[in-house]
């Protein structure tokens, strides 16, 4: 293949990112994006813009350290959940309640782990929880955010909480379905879901970079000069302050930081790691992480049967997928509200990690065209003709 047309492609990916930047749409970007074809492995690297640009401007680097925000969900959650399993540790069709006793109130005894993991359990998407915690702080005068307290309530509440739909009948993205698979790993790992995670799977994978941020109702725990190597969010309204060092999401800064869908931040080379592993996993080559499990989690559920959702992972919806229109029916992925994604073809093994601080003092496009367009450039490079 002749890489000058490969290349000559890719230069399309930093137009379309110094064009979404010129449009205030993001303040800065890295894309990461891997394939092997015909005996070698083609590489992409875009790194654009700036990583904060208040209280001071700071560009971006390829070693910038993002909010992962709902990426959260498939690298640590679902795969801490997928360990689990392989080790016998739970079974996928367990109730939760076998696990986590007070969630079977309120008719909820039939809710299991997989259906946790599909978004199908009936729980509600989301609620404020950080409001209800900032009121009762009000009201009693007592430090209550951020604290063990805190998130002990807003697991409580959602485990005491009534269904909006019957298990299995519906699958409605939202938080709370993985905010209480959060707490179900640490309830059978007796161990918190962040330690459990650096010791399973980020260390073993070489994701030195990868980690959860514990915070206070303060800020950020980092020092000045650690935390200009993240990427800045939003000038959040109820902190009254630029979120920096500290994880976006309210709930799970609410909850101290660590959380199930939510709290876990990485460069992107770490994000690229976790999904080569994935990979090598998938084809047989390592057994870091487990085939069979893999090969399950990776699996359209069909829960209920128009469905999309895999264990953790999203697949492509036909015509309206955040991947574009080239990734293959066998990939998985998912997106992060701050601006992040993670797409892998199973079959090509095509990786794209693309990571933006889109929520950073710009407007917050609900669509972020961006994206699939990022992927569609990538992949129209990777498989041109040359």
């Amino acid at each position: 293949m002749k890489r000058s047309v490969i290349e000559r492609k890719l230069r399309r990916v930093d137009t379309a990112l110094d064009k979404a930047i010129a449009k205030n749409e993001i303040p800065g970007a890295v894309v990461l994006a891997r394939m092997p074809r015909e005996g070698e492995v083609l590489e992409h690297v875009s790194v654009r813009g700036l990583a904060a640009t208040r209280p001071e401007r700071l560009p971006m680097t390829r070693e910038t350290i993002f909010d992962l925000a709902s990426l959260t969900k498939c690298l640590a959650t679902a795969t801490a959940t997928m360990l689990l399993a392989h080790e016998g540790r739970i079974d996928l069709d367990d109730p939760v309640a076998k696990h986590l006793p007070h969630f079977g109130e309120r008719d909820k005894e039939s809710v299991t782990i997989r259906h946790l993991l599909t978004h199908s359990s009936g729980l509600r998407p989301w609620r404020p929880f950080h409001e209800l915690l900032i009121e009762r702080q009000n009201k009693t005068g007592t430090q209550l955010l951020a604290t063990p307290e805190a998130r002990e309530m807003v697991i409580d509440r959602i485990c005491r909480s009534k269904l909006v739909h019957e298990p299995g009948a519906a699958a409605v993205y939202g938080d709370l379905d993985f905010i209480v698979l959060g707490a179900l790993v640490e309830a059978v790992a007796d161990q918190p879901l962040d330690a459990f995670c650096n010791d399973r799977i980020f260390e073993p994978l070489g994701m030195q970079h990868t980690r959860f941020l514990h915070n206070t109702a303060a800020g950020s725990p980092l020092p000045e000069a650690e935390r200009r190597a993240f990427a800045a969010t939003e000038n959040c309204p109820w902190r009254d302050r630029i979120v920096w060092g500290e994880v976006h999401d309210p709930n799970a800064s609410a909850m101290g930081g660590v959380a199930g869908h939510a709290g876990l931040f990485a460069p992107a080379g770490d994000v690229m790691r976790f999904a080569q592993a994935l990979l090598d996993g998938w084809h047989g080559r390592s057994d870091a992480l487990p085939r069979e499990m893999l090969r399950e989690f990776a699996r359209r559920q069909q829960i209920p049967e128009e469905s999309d959702w895999a264990l953790g992972w999203d697949t492509p919806t036909a015509g309206a997928s955040s991947s574009g229109s080239h990734f293959s029916e066998r990939s998985i992925g998912h997106l992060g509200f701050t601006g992040t994604s993670l797409w892998i073809d199973l079959e090509r093994e095509a990786v794209v990690v693309m990571l933006t601080n889109r929520v950073h003092l710009v407007a917050k496009k609900s669509r972020f065209g961006l994206r699939p367009m990022v992927h569609d450039l990538v992949l129209e490079a990777f498989l041109a003709d040359a």
